[in-house]
Order: C-alpha cells, then sequence, then structure tokens
C-alpha cells in the first residue's frame, strides 16, 4: 500500500470477493452519482480481519429522474434492491432519509447500504473523501481522520473503536488531526 498526496491511496493486495463486490457495484453508481464508502468496510479495505454483512454509502442528492436512471443501472448490471420495488420507491425512501440497500441477484448478503447526503458532515465526507487504486478499479472512501473520530467518538462500540485503532495506526494518524475532527463533530451535535 502506498499513501500518496491529495487524497490518493494505491492499494496492491489481491482483491477479495468483498471487494469484487463493491467495486462492480461502484462502477455502476460513479456513472449516475458522487459517492463514498463509510464505516466498516473502510477499515476491511485496509487490512482489518473482520467480517460485515453491509458497504455503507453516502451518494450526492438526486432529483426523481436521476435516481431512476440509477436505479434501473443497478438492475440492468446485476444487482436487486432488498427494500425498494420500484424506482419510486428508491427515490422515495432515500428522500426521506431512509437507507436502500442493494446486492447481487439471488443474495441479500453482501449488501451496499445507499444514503443520500443529509447534513453538513455528511457533506464534508463526501466533499473529502479518498480515492484508494486498487487493482480493479477506484474506490473512494471516507477520509480516514474523519473516518476515525466518528467511529471513536459517535458510534464507540467496540467493533468501531477497533476498527479505528487499526486505521490510525496503519496510516500512522496524528492525534491532533483526529481531534480536529472530534471538534467538528461536537459543533454539529454528533457527541
Amino acid at each position: 500500500m502506498d499513501f500518496k498526496e491529495n487524497g490518493v491511496i494505491e492499494l496492491e493486495r489481491e482483491l477479495s470477493e468483498l471487494d469484487k463486490f463493491v467495486l462492480d457495484f461502484v462502477k455502476v453508481l460513479e456513472n449516475h452519482a458522487s459517492y463514498v464508502i463509510i464505516s466498516g468496510y473502510v477499515a476491511i479495505l485496509f487490512g482489518r480481519t473482520r467480517t460485515t454483512e453491509d458497504v455503507d454509502m453516502f451518494i450526492e442528492r438526486l432529483d426523481l429522474t436521476r435516481a431512476k436512471q440509477l436505479y434501473e443501472d443497478l438492475l440492468l448490471h446485476g444487482f436487486w434492491a432488498l427494500n425498494a420495488s420500484s424506482e419510486e420507491d428508491f427515490f422515495s425512501a432515500l428522500s426521506e432519509n431512509i437507507a436502500v440497500r442493494f446486492a447481487r441477484k439471488g443474495v441479500v448478503i453482501p449488501n451496499m447500504e445507499v444514503k443520500f447526503v443529509k447534513d453538513y458532515l455528511d457533506k464534508l465526507t463526501l466533499e473529502n473523501k479518498v480515492k484508494v487504486f486498487t487493482r480493479g478499479g477506484i474506490i473512494c472512501v471516507s477520509e480516514l481522520a474523519l473516518q476515525i473520530a466518528y467511529k471513536r467518538f459517535v458510534l464507540k462500540s467496540e467493533k468501531d473503536v477497533e476498527d479505528a485503532q487499526h486505521l490510525q495506526k496503519w496510516f500512522n494518524i496524528s492525534e491532533e488531526n483526529v481531534n480536529k475532527y472530534r471538534h467538528i463533530l461536537k459543533e454539529h451535535g454528533r457527541i
């Protein structure tokens, strides 16, 4: 793994089946919307050994026409929505800040948990993403210090704290950088 300047990481390891699933999904998604992957998969992508049933992501807000196009394109590429039976259901759920889950046809796990950005912090996450260049394509993930702060100070479960510790140690991210985001999270009522 090579951490470059300007929010770019080159990841040279073999891709897992989960990585391939994520790449297949984002290759369709990026034709329709800007996205950022958040939460547990970020730590898994960078070598933390644990499982997950879902991969969480924010996407930019779309109007109904663009949302319908995204939904149709995902279906065309072999995905199905677990909790949205039509384009209108998909758009309605996202507009009401309800995550919509997509999996490969015929399975439920793993799935992508898609949410519209809803507030300043979600937009900050989307705007400050890190591009990870893999052998199979690019995956955009949350800025790592923000990811660490959110897991440590907002989510706080044992699994989330371990994810944060893994990322902070692996990338040698300073406590000062993490605390910068801790203050932002506090200012916006997350802590």
